[in-house]
């Protein structure tokens, strides 16, 4: 029999995947930020969600706008990734401080990042309080990715080199390939 121990409460079920959220609001622009807490929630409607501390600066704009796009990143853009998650919009452009192109959304009013190979659309159906997060519930309303990954109308991810995190290191295929801030140092 393999011997279990306890581990520290820091470490969280891993790995989880790295996205980057859209957001727009009439008033406070647009912004993007590297997310890790989110997941799928249901697949009729298409449902998924991402956590957002209330005392981020997307917080306000997505519950205010009731929308966000999640985009899914490669690791040729993980410094940008990671830039997006180190530093706040509250503090400027993070789209053109990270050399990322904001696209609008086709479905809701905030943008879609060009340079991530896919793109959802989602407008919120529920903010359910957890604790230090507010999770975001969001239907997919509208769907979009290169068109070099499409056929039968299905994404062939073995094309996109995916990047998730792991304990504060980001990850992909195995192999790790960054780490949380390494775009700062």
């Amino acid at each position: 029999m393999i011997e279990k121990v306890k581990f520290g409460t820091a470490q969280m079920l891993s790995p989880t995947p790295v996205v980057l959220v859209g957001c727009a609001h009439r008033s406070l622009g647009r912004n993007v930020l590297t997310i890790a807490w989110t997941g799928v929630d249901c697949s009729d409607p298409p449902v998924v969600h991402v956590s957002i501390r209330p005392s981020r600066f997307s917080h306000r704009m997505i519950k205010e706008s009731g929308c966000f796009t999640v985009n899914v990143p490669t690791r040729e853009i993980l410094k940008q990734v990671d830039l997006c998650g180190v530093v706040s919009g509250r503090d400027g452009d993070k789209f053109a401080r990270a050399g990322l192109t904001p696209v609008d959304g086709s479905a809701v009013e905030a943008p879609i990042v060009a340079e991530c190979p896919v793109n959802f659309e989602c407008r919120v159906i529920q903010i359910v309080p957890l604790g230090v997060h507010d999770m975001f519930v969001g239907e997919i309303v509208g769907r979009s990715a290169d068109a070099r990954l499409v056929s039968n109308d299905r994404v062939d991810f073995s094309k996109v080199p995916l990047v998730v995190y792991v304990n504060g290191e980001y990850w992909s295929l195995g192999e790790r390939i960054g780490a949380h801030g390494f775009s700062m140092r």
